[in-house]
């Protein structure tokens, strides 16, 4: 079975995230995968499982990108 995040681990993503009426951006790292959740770094080391159901796109973060 292919994950479907496997493209993203380890890069410097842009989550939109829906979490009840709100619609909330998160920039971080995905460094993981579950069948239910993604376990998404924000920061220096604060990883947190998001259910994929919340998920309303992966986007390349940017702006990480211009600073290196």
């Amino acid at each position: 079975m292919q994950r479907a995040y496997a493209t993203w681990l380890g890069q410097p993503v842009v989550l939109q995230v829906e979490a009840g009426e709100m619609r909330v951006p998160l920039r971080g790292t995905i460094v993981g995968e579950s069948p239910d959740a993604v376990r998404f770094r924000i920061g220096e080391g604060w990883d947190v499982d998001i259910y994929k159901a919340m998920v309303l796109s992966v986007e390349e973060d940017n702006w990480a990108n211009a600073i290196t």
